[in-house]
């Protein structure tokens, strides 16, 4: 265990927790400390700090109770029927689809919602079916989840140009000159041209700004709005935001279910993709006597592969129900009162000779970002603690927080300040198999930079005590050399 709490010694929390709410009437207190009672107990009860929100959602115990009573009532057949216990099963499926989109106000005139297994699977949906051509260009920004750089595979298959716009540092927020100048470069305006961004990074909680849909869609652009970690602690309104396709991972929002996502996709853009092949539940028809005989279903059908998961798909709509009941408004309140109150700390927390004990990765006031703070912890000398240390000694006193690169290794290499010569060192034996670890280890050893980073982030059950607790376990570090913790290397 690292040193003594100091400043946060748990005697002075509810001073201090009494202080920051009349700081911040958004917090609403009473409020969180009903729900932590009544949903999230088990928190509390087993002396969970639960700091990776970005990472998963935490279900509430009323979700569970309510689709457990649903699954114990009912009789659910395979929904391609028509059959009673297969019509059940249409119903709850539909009730589904129905929820997402009133959640996110989009008019089913306008607007579809495909089921996948998670947001991953969304685009590689888009990725595999898009129409790129010779001539198209797949423009995205460094910051993007690898399952949104993935995309570029397809395209470069098709002989397409993949484009990528910087992020700038400290802040990682995206060079909008360049991203203007890409958008607006000379093209053939018949090739279909993909662009795609996150509204919030999951590396830096940056939020980039959404009008860039509205632009690049006026331009002839197709857009994919990744708003996986934006939408747990932030409302969108596509009836204000229309992007062409907007992944989500449901239990990145309410924890869960865990194996159910969704495309939403505008009903135009969705007639543009061409699928690569057909399966069980997505045609019409299909013969075994031509080749070419099939015929795919239209709308969301013809691009939900097999069938769905109709005994999961109620908890969607559990989970979209105690997010509205909860109030999004009020849950993106009470985060950025916490992520304000914890960038404060974390910037002005010192080492006794007045050295920095935290570096932050993007911005350090709640301005344009969210409730995700990357970082490192240094020594008085500036030295970074090892990260996976870090994690380690974390878990020891119950608190859970994230290391690495977050599946973002563009905003890790700007953050680290890692050039592509360095990233090289990485790739120069292609037949062997390198890990992320075994990667931060080349560059360590060749250029002593440390390409990995701590995260911590808020969501819908966390309080004051959740972020007093880390600062206690961040203070224990004061005055303390990383050798005697343990240094990156």
């Amino acid at each position: 265990m690292p040193g003594e709490p100091g400043p946060y010694d748990e005697a002075l929390r509810s001073r201090a927790e009494a202080a920051f709410s009349a700081r911040y009437p958004g917090y609403d207190a009473t409020a969180i400390a009903a729900l932590r009672a009544s949903e999230y107990a088990r928190l509390d009860e087993s002396g969970s700090t639960y700091l990776d929100h970005t990472g998963a959602g935490v279900y509430a115990a009323s979700q569970l109770r309510r689709h457990h009573e649903i699954l114990g009532s009912g009789v659910f057949g395979n929904p391609h029927s028509h059959n009673p216990s297969a019509l059940a099963s249409t119903g709850l499926v539909e009730q589904a689809r129905a929820a997402v989109l009133e959640y996110l106000n989009a008019d089913p005139a306008e607007y579809d919602v495909i089921f996948t297994g998670n947001a991953s699977g969304a685009l590689k949906l888009i990725g595999e079916a898009f129409p790129f051509t010779a001539a198209s260009t797949y423009l995205l920004l460094y910051d993007n989840h690898n399952s949104v750089n993935g995309i570029r595979e397809f395209a470069r298959r098709a002989g397409a140009r993949v484009v990528y716009v910087p992020v700038r540092p400290p802040e990682l927020r995206m060079d909008t000159g360049l991203l203007e100048r890409a958008l607006t470069e000379p093209c053939d305006e018949h090739a279909p041209r993909l662009f795609a961004y996150p509204a919030q990074s999951n590396f830096s909680g940056v939020q980039h700004p959404l009008d860039w849909i509205g632009r690049a869609r006026e331009l002839g652009w197709t857009t994919i709005l990744d708003a996986a970690a934006f939408l747990p602690t932030n409302r969108l309104d596509l009836a204000e935001v229309k992007p062409d396709f907007l992944p989500i991972s449901f239990y990145k929002l309410f924890g869960y279910p865990t194996g159910i996502g969704a495309l939403v996709a505008r009903h135009d853009a969705l007639r543009m993709l061409c699928r690569p092949w057909f399966a069980g539940g997505t045609i019409t028809l299909a013969s075994v006597q031509a080749e070419g005989w099939y015929r795919l279903a239209p709308g969301h059908t013809g691009f939900e592969d097999g069938t769905v998961d109709f005994l999961g798909l109620p908890a969607v709509t559990l989970g979209m129900e105690h997010l509205a009941d909860v109030g999004i408004d009020a849950i993106h309140a009470r985060v950025m009162a916490l992520a304000a109150w914890l960038l404060q700390e974390m910037t002005s927390a010192v080492h006794g000779n007045g050295a920095p004990m935290v570096r932050i990765f993007g911005p350090s006031s709640t301005g344009s970002r969210g409730a995700t703070i990357a970082f490192y912890l240094l020594d008085p000398s500036g030295a970074v603690y090892d990260v996976e240390r870090i994690e380690r000694l974390a878990g020891a006193d119950g608190i859970s927080l994230r290391t690495g690169c977050f599946c973002n290794p563009g905003d890790g290499e700007v953050a680290h300040d890692i050039t592509a010569e360095e990233m090289a060192s990485c790739f120069e034996e292609p037949d062997v198999p390198v890990t992320l670890g075994d990667c931060q280890r080349i560059i360590h050893d060749h250029t002593g930079k440390v390409p990995n980073t701590i995260r911590v982030s808020l969501g819908i059950s966390s309080d004051f005590g959740d972020v007093w607790r880390f600062m206690r376990f961040v203070a224990g570090f004061r005055d303390r050399p990383a050798e005697a913790v343990g240094a990156c290397r």
